[in-house]
């Protein structure tokens, strides 16, 4: 049996079956090795990105729709960059932009650009991923996203029923920025979430959680929480006409499992016990494509994290830790795929904090 696992996971280090959801060949050998190669301590997250069209139109639109105020403008470009994101002859503009304690990343590829959004994507596709923003008043919140007219992907907003336990009350609504990537705001009623989310004072208050869909959550688990440290902070399983009409998905019963770190907002792995998961991400997307999103996680020790991912076989997109010249307020970086594709970076800081407009 345990040469047969150990076959098994080598033939999972291919970088291209990596990204394939074949979540239930890996078995209890991949929950074992990610338990033993857990990383020390809880990382922080640092920041979500995602990879858009035009830096401009969406810092705007992040700006005059949701509250958020830019804090850093870079462009970089270079061997370096781009061993850390796998697309070669890159240059890359990224604008960092802040909403209360917790910033995204809006990437744009200057070159050479990448393909649009999927038109047809569905929130139960596994390449799915969103952040969450807080909102201290859902129906003043639902107004004025109508006033800009964003584009809606749930019916409107829901109120999650009281028969759902520890989301009971919980208020959401998902829409689409200009490149079609999908947004939800939500709000926490009073006792739910963290205490801040009860200020009163401003409309869009902060970024709760990145959500992410996956195709088995006790693989991810495996992942996220016995192999990169993070820790569970709430379980539920959502279902019935407002989840359905939240996530546009008919039949939708969603397991949903919250993750947190040391700081910074949570990941929250979605899977679709009904009607199942979508498709798979594109075996041949790039960082450069609409549908890339990718989550930072802060590390002490670059090293002891690149080996815990070898120790993990996760596939890497970068051949290992890349130095870099500090422009965008991390010094070395090493990025990596979950079992689902999702990706992510371990960055250890350098002396430029990125805080200022380089443009």
């Amino acid at each position: 049996m345990a040469s047969a696992h150990a076959r098994h996971l080598t033939i999972m280090a291919d970088r291209n079956l990596r990204r394939l959801p074949l979540l239930a060949l890996i078995g209890c050998a991949f929950v074992l090795t990610l338990t033993c190669a857990a990383l020390a301590g809880v990382p922080s997250v640092r920041t979500v990105g995602m990879t858009v069209a035009d830096a401009d139109a969406s810092a705007e639109f992040f700006e005059r729709v949701l509250g958020f105020e830019v804090v850093s403008d870079h462009e970089v470009a270079g061997p370096a960059y781009e061993h850390l994101q796998a697309v070669f002859a890159l240059r890359m503009r990224v604008v960092r932009m802040r909403l209360g304690s917790e910033t995204v990343e809006l990437t744009q590829y200057l070159a050479p650009s990448g393909r649009r959004f999927p038109e047809d994507a569905r929130p139960n596709d596994l390449w799915f991923q969103h952040v969450a923003i807080v909102v201290s008043d859902m129906a003043r919140a639902y107004a004025h996203l109508r006033e800009h007219r964003v584009a809606h992907a749930s019916s409107g907003p829901q109120r999650l029923p009281e028969s759902l336990g520890t989301a009971a009350g919980i208020e959401a609504f998902y829409f689409r920025d200009p490149d079609g990537h999908f947004l939800e705001v939500i709000a926490y009623p009073p006792g739910k979430g963290d205490p801040r989310w009860q200020d009163e004072s401003r409309l869009f208050l902060g970024i709760d959680h990145t959500a992410i869909v996956v195709a088995d959550t006790e693989a991810s688990l495996a992942f996220y929480r016995d192999g990169l440290g993070l820790r569970l902070d709430g379980e539920s399983e959502n279902h019935g006409s407002e989840q359905e009409h939240l996530s546009g998905v008919f039949g939708a019963r969603v397991r949903i499992t919250a993750l947190r770190g040391e700081s910074g907002p949570g990941i929250e792995l979605l899977e679709y016990v009904s009607p199942g998961p979508g498709r798979a991400r594109p075996t041949d997307a790039r960082a450069s494509d609409l549908l890339h999103w990718h989550v930072d996680l802060d590390s002490a020790d670059l090293e002891s994290a690149a080996a815990s991912l070898r120790q993990m076989h996760a596939a890497l997109d970068s051949p290992g830790i890349v130095d870099v010249d500090g422009t965008l307020g991390f010094a070395r970086a090493i990025s990596f795929a979950d079992p689902d594709g999702h990706r992510l970076r371990f960055l250890e800081s350098g002396s430029h904090a990125g805080a200022n407009r380089s443009r």
